[in-house]
């Protein structure tokens, strides 16, 4: 890797430090290739991503981030998982390393908050940026249900009464 493409590299990486929501540090030693497809079609999935980079080249672009925290935590083989949402790279990176004894989180960032692996655990049990827009929405819906439940109800009442009299009436 020539001089040029190091450059590069550093400004990639710098800015998904910067853009990221969250960033997770994990040792992948022993991994498959396999395995690691499989993580890195689960972060798409989830809106995120994946990406192996030299720890040295890493920790230059580091500098003068927001998570510039987790600079300690680039030893040995390290990968990074990352997303714009805050919660997803953390979900899916939880889920990996419950299924694979290989993949070992180490911590990670969530702007400038550094987080130890607990940190980490706590982020991805969070709900998502969607479920929390659906939750929202349903919540500023249901009054506006029930307003017009209450609205309708009455005339319903009115009418189911005004048919029981012309029962009574007619008979």
């Amino acid at each position: 890797m020539d001089r040029a493409q190091k450059e590069q590299l550093v400004d990639e990486l710098g800015q998904i430090f910067e853009s990221s929501g969250v960033v997770v540090v994990s040792h992948y030693v022993g991994l498959t290739v396999a395995d690691m497809q499989n993580l890195r079609a689960r972060a798409r999935a989830a809106g995120g991503a994946v990406r192996v980079a030299k720890n040295r080249l890493a920790k230059i672009a580091l500098d003068g981030k927001p998570c510039e925290s987790i600079a300690d935590l680039l030893t040995g083989m390290t990968v990074l998982t990352y997303s714009e949402d805050p919660v997803a790279a953390a979900k899916v990176a939880q889920e990996f390393a419950k299924e694979n004894a290989k993949f070992v989180i180490l911590g990670g960032a969530m702007g400038e908050n550094a987080l130890d692996v607990a940190g980490v655990e706590a982020v991805s049990k969070m709900p998502s940026r969607e479920e929390l827009i659906s939750t929202i929405a349903g919540m500023l819906g249901a009054p506006a249900s029930n307003i017009a439940g209450a609205i309708g109800a009455p005339a319903s009442n009115i009418a189911s009464i005004l048919s029981t009299i012309e029962d009574k009436a007619a008979a």
